[in-house]
């Protein structure tokens, strides 16, 4: 379909466009977890509006600027892979009629891919190292120190209620020329 078919056909169904909306931003509601590294399940409940054909689903790395789509059919979730840790990713769902005619988009909704660790440069010598990692919900997360690299010990766990950045002080990394941390995400 060129872009003159589908202004065209928006034009001539305009109103069944605007019943799909109506419907789909009342009802669309977004669950996410982590399946593994870099994948995100999108989860929505269903439009009641028997004109709905499918969902397309949009996404990207800056808000309002969705580089990648997936047709998710008549199915109410969809798997996003290849997405990168510690990247923050916008995601809307758009449901689509027999016509192919979009509705405006659902709430956007935002994630933050788990996976990374970062370590600030200490402020001073003896200053705590300054650590940070996104977190996804219902994951428990713990931040392991060595000095070896060959023996690990756990310095510091948490739980995930909500997807986001935490931070964390080591302040045993004040006291040590070297230390070595890694993530361990259950």
């Amino acid at each position: 379909m060129d872009g003159n078919a589908t202004k065209n056909s928006s034009s001539a169904r305009t109103g069944q466009g605007r019943t799909l909306a109506a419907a789909l931003a009342l009802l669309l509601v977004f669950c996410w977890r982590t399946q593994a590294a870099q994948t995100l399940s999108v989860v929505w409940n269903p439009s009641p509006d028997k004109n709905v054909a499918g969902y397309m689903v949009y996404y990207g790395e800056s808000s309002g600027d969705y580089t990648g789509q997936k047709n998710a059919g008549t199915n109410t979730s969809i798997t996003i892979s290849g997405l990168r840790e510690g990247q923050t990713n916008y995601i809307i769902v758009k449901a689509y009629n027999a016509h192919e005619v979009e509705s405006p988009p659902s709430n956007e909704i935002s994630y933050i891919v788990p996976g990374i660790l970062n370590v600030a440069p200490k402020a001073q010598l003896r200053s705590p190292a300054e650590i940070s990692f996104p977190v996804a919900p219902g994951h428990s997360y713990q931040v392991q120190a060595s000095v070896n690299l060959r023996t690990w010990s756990t310095i510091w766990q948490t739980s995930a209620t909500t997807n986001g950045w935490v931070q964390y002080q080591d302040p045993q990394g004040a006291n040590l020329k070297m230390r070595f941390y890694r993530l361990v995400m259950k």
